[in-house]
């Protein structure tokens, strides 16, 4: 069995669980969920490129970035202070 089928065959299973949630809540919006269940599936498929990531490198450099923009704003709060 090939990934894209047991992802459609989960995105199924979710619409059918989001149209039973919606009865026993009292939202009637269960033909919106087969139509979002089906463009889910077909939005993954074509979606198959792998997820960009941050080299180690560039997480340290963007933690680095990050805290000093933190310890300026706190330096700035403790202006408005005085």
């Amino acid at each position: 069995m090939d990934t894209a089928r047991i992802v459609q065959e989960i995105d199924e299973e979710i619409g059918r669980l989001t149209s039973a949630r919606n009865m026993l809540t009292g939202r009637n919006s269960s033909t919106h969920a087969g139509r979002n269940a089906k463009a889910v599936a077909s939005k993954r498929a074509i979606n198959t490129k792998p997820a960009h990531r941050l080299s180690a490198a560039g997480r340290k450099r963007l933690s680095d970035l990050m805290k000093k923009r933190w310890a300026e704003r706190r330096k700035k709060a403790g202006e408005k202070r005085k």
